[in-house]
């Protein structure tokens, strides 16, 4: 008898081998690009880390006292003054404390 080719359980072992080797190939390559991805989202979430602790927050300034306050303060230091109390030189210190806030 003359066979022409493998036969059908030739070409069903062949198939097999081939789906098998294709299987596992595609199985590794899936896993190193998850490894890549995986890779690449932990640098950039460390570089994010990084970034955050680098930028001090945002400094607010306080609240300017009300008006009426700065006011009542500079009378007061006025009258400190006109006692005897603060010297000209204090006087102007604390002045100048009252208005910068």
């Amino acid at each position: 008898m003359n066979r022409r080719g493998p036969g059908l359980l030739g070409t069903v072992a062949r198939t097999a081998v081939v789906a098998g080797t294709a299987s596992a190939v595609s199985g590794r390559v899936q896993q190193r690009q998850q490894q890549r991805w995986g890779a690449q989202e932990a640098a950039a979430q460390e570089e994010a880390a990084a970034q955050q602790q680098q930028t001090p927050p945002a400094q607010t300034a306080p609240p300017a006292p009300p008006a009426d306050d700065i006011i009542d303060r500079l009378e007061r230091l006025a009258e400190l003054k006109k006692q005897g109390i603060l010297t000209d030189a204090e006087f102007e210190a604390q002045k100048a404390k009252v208005l910068a806030g």
